[in-house]
């Protein structure tokens, strides 16, 4: 989904990992494709890795980055990984050209992109900021369309209702802010950790059922889910003990040193990296805990496929959109142990 990245991503660079407990004689190996290396982001992969629970499991993860959802897809499906961590949008393009993928573990649960306005501010829903002024990072962002969206559903309309005006991204939005030439953001993952970063506390006007619009997961082809099943059941498991360790605040230290093995530049600045980690904290819990982690929701994907329809990024609804996703194995990945 999102263009901008922290750091350029070196396609196919693989990041030297060592898992320094629970070492095993013999291991399968996975290769998972990221479209970026971002260790904060995959924080419960690195937990896993670094607190051993892949080495239960008897699995050896080799994480590569390349740049976009779109290449970690070409990568899946040239065999050189078996699975990958692509965006909705690219996988069911990709399945429209013919390409049997699916997603099988929803990993960002929620939508990286929020409505927001400080907590100060007397602004409680989007329909409060009729006549007003809404920054944004750049004019041609993924988080414009998303806001517009949100507009949209309250019957406003650019230009008449409301105007964007782009005032950049971190330090230029904080100043936004504080000149009052803003009076709500469309805010990223980073722009929302920085505006925290700065002392001004957000409060989101997303609607509950814009937050469902999710982002990356996991996605195999149907052969490998077809071939391996009991390889990506130990797969989960220990990735949803990592998510669940890295959500727990009394693992904050151990998550932040187990992000360094993913992207250690990102925890260069400490303070913006553990603001940074709340965010993701967020992003990756699910909205229903009863349903489990990794858990896909047909109904967002159905809110999914109907923006990429109006968009014109799909031409046509899929033929069968219950396939691009399989929820069969939630269970097994959240039983107790």
């Amino acid at each position: 989904m999102k263009r901008r990245q922290f750091i350029a991503a070196a396609a196919g660079l693989p990041f030297a990992l060592a898992a320094p407990r629970a070492l095993s004689q013999a291991l399968d190996e996975l290769t998972i494709v990221y479209p970026s290396p971002g260790g904060l982001g995959y924080f419960a992969l690195y937990a896993a890795i670094g607190e051993g629970y892949f080495a239960e499991e008897k699995l050896k993860i080799t994480p590569r980055s390349v740049n976009g959802s779109a290449a970690a897809i070409q990568a899946l499906l040239a065999g050189q990984a078996q699975l990958a961590h692509p965006g909705p949008g690219p996988l069911m393009a990709a399945r429209d050209r013919g390409q049997d993928l699916v997603y099988i573990y929803n990993y960002f649960t929620r939508s990286q992109f929020n409505l927001v306005v400080p907590e100060t501010s007397a602004f409680q829903k989007p329909a409060d900021l009729k006549g007003k002024v809404i920054g944004v990072g750049t004019a041609d962002g993924a988080e414009v369309a998303f806001v517009r969206s949100i507009f949209d559903a309250e019957g406003m309309k650019e230009g008449a209702d409301y105007k964007f005006i782009t005032v950049g991204e971190g330090g230029m939005a904080v100043a936004g802010f504080m000149q009052k030439a803003i009076d709500a953001y469309a805010s990223d993952t980073a722009g929302a950790a920085t505006l925290s970063l700065r002392g001004i506390k957000l409060r989101s006007l997303t609607p509950p059922r814009f937050q469902s619009y999710f982002g990356n997961g996991y996605v195999v082809t149907r052969k490998y889910l077809d071939e391996n099943r009991g390889m990506l059941e130990r797969f989960g498991r220990a990735l949803v003990r990592g998510t669940k360790f890295g959500l727990d605040p009394a693992n904050k230290a151990a998550v932040l040193k187990h992000a360094r093995m993913g992207n250690p530049q990102q925890l260069e600045n400490m303070p913006f990296a553990e603001a940074l980690m709340e965010v993701y904290y967020r992003l990756t819990a699910p909205l229903d805990p009863a349903k489990g982690f990794g858990y896909n929701s047909p109904e967002a994907w159905e809110m999914w496929q109907k923006t990429l329809l109006a968009s014109g990024d799909l031409k046509k609804p899929l033929d069968d959109l219950s396939k691009a996703y399989s929820n069969d194995l939630i269970a097994a990945w959240n039983a107790p142990k």
